[in-house]
């Protein structure tokens, strides 16, 4: 018996919105489904070159009562980058909150728009900077 993985999904509220964090985290669109009989939009996004493991949108076009919710029973994605602290800043300036800084020069966390959790891990690790090194979390993540 074999196990291929497919796809994490993540039910969205404003699938703009969210599809525009995705995109800040270098996600790409790869494929989108319409369903007008199940009245939904999927939308799976992916890492360039990593569309063997996408991140499905699911958005319900009459609502969702549910979102947001603290989504802390979903888990959490996670990416690999080659610069945690370049992608903080980039995320920060557009006005995403860093719930848990990389002080570490390893790993942080952020939020969705819809509370979906979101590791950063670093491609090794970096010394520790400011202003990261001193920041505190924000929130939970």
């Amino acid at each position: 018996m074999t196990l291929r993985y497919l796809h994490t999904m993540v039910r969205v509220k404003d699938l703009e919105k969210s599809m525009a964090f995705y995109r800040l985290l270098g996600l790409e669109e790869i494929k989108r489904t319409e369903n007008e009989k199940g009245r939904f939009t999927l939308v799976f996004m992916a890492p360039p070159g990593q569309e063997d493991a996408p991140v499905e949108l699911t958005y319900n076009w009459d609502g969702d009562d549910g979102l947001p919710s603290d989504s802390r029973h979903f888990g959490h994605l996670a990416y690999r980058t080659d610069d945690i602290y370049a992608l903080c800043q980039k995320l920060m300036d557009a006005g995403v909150t860093i719930n848990r800084p990389p002080r570490d020069g390893h790993m942080a966390f952020v939020r969705s728009p819809d509370n979906i959790s979101v590791e950063l891990l670093q491609d090794g690790y970096l010394d520790p900077q400011e202003p990261w090194a001193s920041m505190e979390n924000t929130g939970h993540w």
